[in-house]
């Protein structure tokens, strides 16, 4: 596959690339961001993400779950991407400009099991759900400083 299943979303936050690449690398914070709702807390992580670094956690669509995660992007205040076992990637690239960032999530599902995910409408809801992440990424690290 050629890289063409994938949704993004993007805004710009007025705060330094570092504030919110803190709160991204924190996998104990992203129960807090999370616009699905589905990610219910942290079961298994270190204190901070890094390159090759597997985090599992505490899910719920409808029934309870747990997924386990591995970084595999990971730039100091710039980059941070993972996937679960099916291999969907969930990127934020985040881009500082005058103390401005604009921060880019992107969900990748050029997978296997890709087609799937975009018959079951995943792409639209996570779309929507990336949104509210991002918007809530802007509270957190906005009413934090």
């Amino acid at each position: 596959m050629s890289g063409s299943r994938s949704v993004s979303t993007s805004r710009v936050i007025h705060a330094p690339a570092a504030a919110i690449f803190d709160l991204l690398a924190d996998p104990r914070q992203h129960h807090l961001l999370d616009g699905s709702g589905s990610v219910v807390e942290v079961k298994d992580a270190p204190p901070r993400l890094f390159l090759g670094a597997t985090f599992t956690m505490r899910m719920k669509m409808g029934v309870p779950y747990v997924t386990k995660n591995v970084v595999v992007a990971f730039e100091e205040n710039k980059t941070i991407a993972w996937h679960h076992g099916a291999k969907n990637v969930w990127r934020y690239d985040l881009s500082e400009f005058d103390g401005e960032t604009t921060v880019t999530e992107s969900f990748t599902y050029d997978t296997p099991a890709g087609l799937l995910v975009a018959l079951l409408g995943f792409p639209r809801r996570n779309l929507r759900a990336m949104k509210e992440t991002l918007s809530r990424l802007e509270k957190a690290v906005t009413s934090s400083r």
